[in-house]
């Protein structure tokens, strides 16, 4: 049905109001709204459909799986606030401050927790009650344009959590919204979430995935959202997703896999890339389910990029340990390589990381204040080395000590006065995206294995771990690490390639407020045979460091 009313204009509230079967009256807001009223109100905007915007060769290129992606993941209303109120920076504020700030730190990607309208703030945008506005908390939707236009002209793309997995049960949304389980489906054993107290949309009902598709394409196509991040896929596609027995129904087949949500995501993506190539998406998926990020035909999900949770929880568990103990966990460093070419593998540090006790990522690291910063320096050099793309969430850049608040700014004041360890982080950062991007070696052949080879493997007495990263043309960077304090002087090991070796990277140079042990610049390698190959160097590996080098041209 449609309705026509003279008079009607931009910016005039309204709302629908429905009688239901049993003579309820209800009032629901639009759920195809283009805006919102700012919370705690609920109505909907008069907003007219908003212009396309065109995919730039360039933002589809910076997509690719060959291209260097660095991420960093911020939740707009903590990222600073207004010093003198606490209030929230608008969506043109964030433009002028937050843009040319990722923008110098060297990241490729911005990606924004979700900006969906949403009633309560720490949700987090996670349980939308309008998925087609853009939440009135930091300005109107020409604003958020205005931002995401700023950060495509400094040479950002943009990434968009997208949640089409459930929604809350406010009244004046989704749930029941004519009275019936219209989006959502009717049993609770299929329809509630118990953990989060939300409602699941039943994907079998032809308009409700229609709803959602067409909100995916919506971000993309009418305001140049570049990639969307798809969140808690693991709650999606399993019917008993933190359900005890008896608290789930089984599939047509007997099974636990929820078919039409697994249905509803390939046909997604599948949309997706016919309509607007160039525009990708990337899963939160957290179990060992197949194919996540395989094509449809292959029997996968069809997303272009999963993040590797496995790979941050077992090198999170690895960085916690006193160095002392690390020799009995060698494998949850190694482990990660066996099965990284099964997906095309985000490596995430993500806001989920630094919340509900887990503590910040800084914290986590053993030891006296100088062992803290410099095991998390060794961890960012093997993150940003280590094959798949990179996720920071904010603060992290800077090694913010305490946990996230979403009520609060991030604690800039510990980069005011003189310069301090956490600039040394913020610097040791910024080089590594820089560094990366550079070099082809670092972010090529991410998902071939031709782009990675172990030099040193088995060495857990010392904790020492070294490996080459390559490119299609076969140059070669050297990474290596050494996760104990006790620095390793003439530390030999076999390489490929002769010649003179030129250090580009180490964590604990000065200039990170490191203790300046390395190599002096350059290194020749000997013909000496080492591991198993006939040439190799001699190396001075720092304490609690990770070194780059690169073979200089003859």
């Amino acid at each position: 049905w449609e309705l026509f009313i003279p008079g009607a204009h931009n910016g005039q509230l309204y709302k629908y109001e429905m009688i239901d079967a049993n003579g309820n009256l209800r009032l629901k807001s639009d759920p195809y709204a283009f805006e919102a009223q700012m919370r705690p109100e609920t109505a909907s905007l008069i907003c007219g459909l908003p212009e396309k915007v065109v995919q730039t060769e360039e933002r589809k290129k910076a997509n690719q799986f060959d291209a260097p992606i660095s991420i960093y993941e911020v939740h707009l209303g903590s990222w600073r606030r207004h010093t003198d109120n606490n209030f929230w920076l608008s969506y043109r504020e964030l433009a002028d401050q937050l843009v040319p700030y990722a923008k110098w730190m060297g990241f490729t990607h911005l990606e924004l927790l979700p900006i969906n309208e949403h009633p309560f703030d720490g949700s987090w945008g996670y349980q939308p009650t309008g998925l087609y506005a853009p939440t009135r908390r930091f300005g109107t939707r020409d604003d958020f344009r205005y931002f995401i236009d700023a950060a495509h002209a400094a040479g950002l793309n943009v990434i968009l959590d997208w949640v089409p997995g459930h929604f809350p049960t406010d009244d004046f949304a989704l749930a029941e919204f004519d009275g019936t389980n219209l989006y959502e489906h009717s049993d609770p054993r299929e329809g509630y979430h118990q953990d989060w107290n939300t409602l699941i949309y039943n994907y079998d009902r032809r308009e409700v995935s229609n709803f959602l598709v067409g909100n995916a394409l919506y971000w993309i196509e009418r305001f140049g959202i570049d990639a969307l991040r798809v969140d808690a896929v693991a709650s999606m596609i399993y019917r008993d997703y933190s359900r005890k027995e008896g608290e789930w129904i089984p599939n047509e087949f007997g099974g636990r896999e929820n078919l039409e949500a697994i249905e509803f995501l390939r046909n997604t993506n599948r949309i997706l890339g016919e309509q607007v190539s160039g525009a990708v998406t990337m899963a939160e998926e957290s179990t060992d389910f197949p194919g996540v990020s395989r094509p449809q035909d292959m029997g996968g999900l069809g997303f272009w990029y999963k993040w590797n949770l496995g790979w941050m929880h077992d090198t999170l568990d690895y960085m916690k340990l006193d160095p002392v103990y690390r020799q009995y966990h060698h494998d949850k460093l190694t482990f990660g390589i066996l099965y990284n070419y099964t997906e095309n593998f985000v490596l995430p540090l993500s806001h989920d990381e630094v919340v509900h006790g887990k503590k910040s990522i800084l914290d986590r690291m053993p030891g006296d204040a100088w062992q803290k910063f410099a095991n998390l320096r060794a961890y960012y050099g093997w993150m940003w080395a280590f094959p798949g793309k990179k996720l920071l969430f904010m603060g992290n850049e800077f090694a913010q000590g305490r946990e996230w608040n979403h009520d609060a700014s991030l604690d800039w004041h510990l980069l005011e006065g003189g310069d301090n360890w956490h600039h040394g982080v913020q610097r040791l950062v910024r080089d590594l995206n820089l560094t990366y991007r550079h070099h082809k070696a670092m972010h090529e052949l991410d998902f071939d294995p031709y782009g990675f080879e172990w030099l040193v493997v088995d060495d857990k007495e010392r904790s020492v771990l070294i490996f080459v990263r390559r490119d299609k043309e076969g140059n070669e960077i050297i990474v290596a690490s050494n996760f104990t304090p006790v620095p390793r002087h003439d530390y030999r090991f076999g390489i490929n390639q002769p010649g003179k070796w030129r250090e580009i990277l180490n964590t604990d140079s000065m200039h990170y407020h490191g203790s300046n042990a390395g190599n002096g610049g350059t290194v020749h390698s000997d013909e000496i045979a080492s591991h198993g190959r006939q040439h190799s160097l001699s190396l001075t590996l720092p304490p609690l460091a990770t070194i780059w080098l690169v073979r200089e041209a003859e």
